[in-house]
């Protein structure tokens, strides 16, 4: 298969397939497509004074336009960051008071507990104390001179 432009030749066969060789002829001004112009850049316009203001003015507007945008979201989030610090604030108020109020708790009953016991032991020496003198009295009505028969 050749072209005008091109030759094929065909290489010496192998197991694994074929080979070719490509020959291109030279470039010739009959091969060479008319060319085509390139593009024109866009006229530029005359701008006028008048027009470069507005285009600075409209630019303007935009940049302020976004440093607005930009100072509002600053603001919501200094607002945010505020209303975060009141809320963590107000949650450690919170744990600080059931804190005090468990720990005040605590230590009521443990002094109830401990007035208890105290209770329970006066209870317990009165009742060695009763025991003791009606057992001194048991002794000190038995007659002296049994004791010493008993002996």
């Amino acid at each position: 298969m050749a072209s005008s432009d091109s030759q094929v030749k065909e290489l010496e066969k192998r197991a694994s397939g074929q080979a070719f060789e490509l020959i291109l002829s030279p470039w010739s001004k009959e091969s060479v497509p008319e060319s085509r112009t390139p593009p024109r850049p866009p006229k530029k316009k005359d701008l006028s004074l008048e027009a470069i203001q507005k285009k600075l003015e409209a630019a303007e507007k935009r940049r302020k336009s976004h440093e607005a945008e930009v100072l509002k979201q600053l603001a919501e989030k200094r607002e945010h960051e505020k209303e975060v610090l009141q809320k963590a604030i107000e949650d450690n108020n919170n744990f600080s008071k059931m804190a005090e109020e468990k720990l005040t708790h605590k230590m009521e009953a443990n002094k109830e507990n401990r007035e208890a016991q105290m209770a329970a032991k006066l209870e317990c020496i009165q009742e060695k104390d009763k025991h003791v003198e009606e057992v001194r009295k048991n002794k000190e009505s038995k007659d002296p001179a049994d004791e010493t028969e008993a002996d």
